[in-house]
């Protein structure tokens, strides 16, 4: 498994755990606000996966959980064998993707490789292609969201609040998706890396945390378990 990234210890990235987030390059997506442009293009540096192997054999008992985040995670094939060695090694899993592979999710439940999924719904399906670059599809996303609920398995779904969402979008999101567990709001930051082409969009002022707080309060009229990431 190759990696382009790699945080040693984090208290965000799973819910109650500590844990060590590791990045895999590429993605099918081309979201314009993008936090990890750097490795969904042109990758200079990937991590010695010897490196990783011997990282993850010290820090057993001392991490809780591998969360594997991207890019996007699923376009990998050697995913799976990964997930199972990391399991193999006592450590609970998550997993961060854009939802556009549900077959692949469906293995992962299957065969009970991932303790918690977190699934990016990044706005209304009928925008997701201005959003998320021409090949996205929100109905993937949903179909995905629907399963897990179905399958009983512990995720999320979270959405970055961008200024070009309006609070219309944000409540049309919230009726697309099924009820869920977890439904998690965060604010928008001004990525380091981004197109030329995107700059008028990336420029604009992101949402005051007191508006998305207001969003939020509007959205619980269809997703009751908002969680707000300030």
């Amino acid at each position: 498994m190759i990696f382009a990234g790699m945080v040693k210890s984090s208290l965000i990235d799973y819910p109650g755990k500590i844990a060590t987030v590791l990045f895999t390059p590429g993605c099918n997506y081309n979201c314009f606000y993008c936090h990890n442009r750097a490795i969904i293009e042109d990758i200079d540096v990937l991590l010695d996966p010897t490196e990783v192997d011997d990282f993850l054999l010290r820090r057993q008992g001392l991490i809780d959980a591998i969360v594997v985040s991207g890019g996007e995670p699923t376009l990998h094939r050697d995913l799976i064998p990964f997930l199972r060695k990391v399991k193999d090694l006592g450590y609970l899993t998550k997993l961060d993707t854009n939802g556009s592979n549900p077959d692949v999710l469906k293995k992962l439940i299957d065969e009970h490789l991932v303790d918690y999924f977190a699934i990016d719904y990044k706005a209304p399906v009928w925008r997701y292609g201005e959003i998320c670059g021409p090949d996205a599809d929100g109905n993937v996303v949903l179909e995905t969201l629907v399963m897990l609920l179905w399958a009983g398995v512990d995720f999320e779904a979270r959405t970055t609040v961008v200024p070009q969402l309006t609070e219309k979008d944000l409540i049309r999101m919230a009726k697309e998706m099924p009820p869920l567990p977890r439904y998690v709001l965060n604010p928008y930051r001004k990525p380091k890396v981004y197109r030329p082409e995107d700059q008028a969009r990336i420029d604009i002022p992101p949402y005051p945390e007191k508006q998305i707080a207001k969003f939020a309060e509007n959205i619980k009229l269809y997703q009751q378990n908002v969680v707000l990431m300030f």
